[in-house]
């Protein structure tokens, strides 16, 4: 089985105060750690286990600068076999974008399934799994928490709301967007990582995938970006059970609530 999986750097925004940047477009990053996305770990993870159990090879794509790599000699070293990153410097890219740019490479590449993360940590948008199935004529399922491959088709476990989940059979070619959890990603010893940094890395630039100016032109725009806005604390009430309980009846009909 020939797989293709989508990964992304992203930057590590847990733990450390965030700083809007002065177009008040997105945040500042230079001064954050980056990491790949997290459900993008998942994906190639996933693959590499099939690949494992069936054979064929695991190809990992990623949009970015030079920086980015650093993502894609992760994957190779997990066990992918092939690494392309596609240059966009310098370039505005919203999710149809994104979709369009992977979506001419991919199709001229040998692949039965197509893997991505349900989201990224840095828009949490969700939205490139099903625009790039889309764009490429393939049936797709998302937040997906199991796969069974057998012959042209393979059994998926989704995860629907209120903790449901379903099984379905999809056939081949076809693309899924991998959920947290599916599986124990592996170790990556620095050994590896070493290793890594001797394969080949493949660069795609755009001028070579011959995109027009309104394939690359963004369909969305984010007009402004903000840190939430600052509440008051929880206020505490103390004493016996008798007088809060009262205190409580008295703050909810101040706020209108009826019994």
């Amino acid at each position: 089985m020939d797989l293709i999986v989508c990964v992304k750097r992203v930057p590590h925004t847990q733990e450390v105060d965030l700083v809007i940047d002065p177009q008040k477009a997105d945040i500042k990053k230079d001064m954050l750690a980056h990491v790949m996305n997290e459900w993008d770990i998942y994906a190639i993870e996933e693959a590499i286990q099939l690949k494992e159990k069936l054979g064929g090879t695991v190809t990992a794509i990623t949009l970015g600068t030079e920086d980015d790599e650093e993502v894609l000699r992760r994957c190779l070293a997990m066990g992918a076999d092939r690494a392309v990153r596609i240059d966009s410097e310098n370039r505005s890219l919203d999710s149809y974008v994104i979709s369009k740019i992977l979506s001419t490479v991919i199709q001229r590449l040998k692949f039965d399934l197509v893997m991505a993360g349900v989201q990224a940590d840095d828009d949490n948008s969700g939205a490139v799994g099903g625009m790039l199935a889309e764009l490429l004529g393939l049936a797709h399922a998302s937040v997906v928490t199991a796969v069974e491959p057998q012959d042209d088709e393979v059994t998926i476990r989704i995860e629907l709301e209120g903790g449901i989940e379903e099984v379905s059979k999809i056939r081949l070619p076809a693309l899924l967007t991998i959920q947290t959890g599916i599986n124990e990603p592996r170790y990556v010893s620095i050994m590896g990582i070493r290793k890594a940094a001797k394969k080949e890395l493949k660069v795609v630039t755009l001028e070579e995938l011959g995109l027009s100016d309104s394939d690359l032109s963004p369909r969305t725009r984010v007009e402004a970006v903000f840190l939430p806005s600052e509440k008051e604390g929880a206020q505490i009430i103390t004493g016996d059970p008798a007088s809060v309980a009262e205190e409580i009846i008295q703050i909810l009909k101040e706020k209108g609530v009826s019994a």
